[in-house]
């Protein structure tokens, strides 16, 4: 799976408004780029941090450029545009690639379902001889010492989702959340009890309740810590639920 179109390379000067972020490309232009990333995106603005942007050709859009990706540290990139996590997912999982949802012949999006009045990300069905699989998919970008943590601010959205996965394990279905590591720099996951803990009490509960929990990285950058172009799932990486 690869970006639509090649990136440009820019030095962030900051970002505002949560949907904007001023950039200066190579030439000294500067532009304002859409930041399609609503959450806290703790860790991942550094001052004059590298950063990639998409550029859309579309008259009808108010801004051109989209920001991507962003150098965290060096060598260690991140993608913070939180449309392409359920994109990522679900290619992953229809290629196989994701072994603990392998066998399912239907892939839906945005499925409404539950008392809560929520959408699934991914609904797997067509199974030889398992449920249907409701699946959440959790973007994951802030990165402490190797350790990937979600969220990075208080959900009480997310908290809503752990619910509504526990309620359709308890029909019969399969409950999945999936942690969809955008960051290269990330060994395992945990929840960030020292952000949100009730999150992180509802998760563990969930997983007794037989939610089950799938974290996989994408692959960002090559060996020399630039882009690859490329968003695919290559890994999994094991998820730590330790207070």
């Amino acid at each position: 799976m690869k970006f639509p179109e090649p990136l440009v390379e820019g030095r962030l000067i900051r970002r505002y408004k949560r949907f904007l972020a001023d950039v200066r490309l190579p030439g000294g232009e500067e532009v304002t780029a859409h930041c399609p990333n609503t959450g806290s995106m703790l860790g991942c603005q550094p001052e004059n941090a590298r950063v990639w942007l998409s550029c859309s050709d579309n008259p009808k859009r108010k801004l051109q450029y989209t920001w991507e990706l962003v150098e965290t540290s060096p060598g260690v990139l991140a993608c913070v545009n939180t449309a392409r996590p359920n994109a990522q997912a679900r290619h992953a999982i229809e290629s196989g690639v994701v072994e603990e949802l392998a066998g399912y012949s239907t892939v839906r999006s945005e499925v409404r379902y539950g008392e809560e009045k929520s959408r699934i990300d991914l609904l797997l069905s067509g199974h030889a001889s398992e449920p249907d699989a409701w699946v959440e998919v959790k973007n994951v970008t802030l990165a402490e010492g190797g350790r990937g943590y979600f969220p990075d601010a208080v959900t009480e959205r997310g908290q809503k989702h752990l619910r509504e996965l526990m309620a359709q394990v308890a029909k019969g279905d399969r409950g999945v959340l999936f942690f969809l590591v955008n960051h290269t720099g990330i060994e395992e996951v945990r929840p960030a009890d020292h952000i949100d803990a009730r999150y992180g009490q509802l998760l563990r509960q969930a997983c007794e309740a037989g939610v089950e929990v799938v974290a996989y990285r994408s692959a960002l950058a090559g060996d020399d810590g630039n882009p690859t172009g490329r968003l695919d799932l290559t890994e999994a990486v094991p998820v730590n639920l330790e207070p």
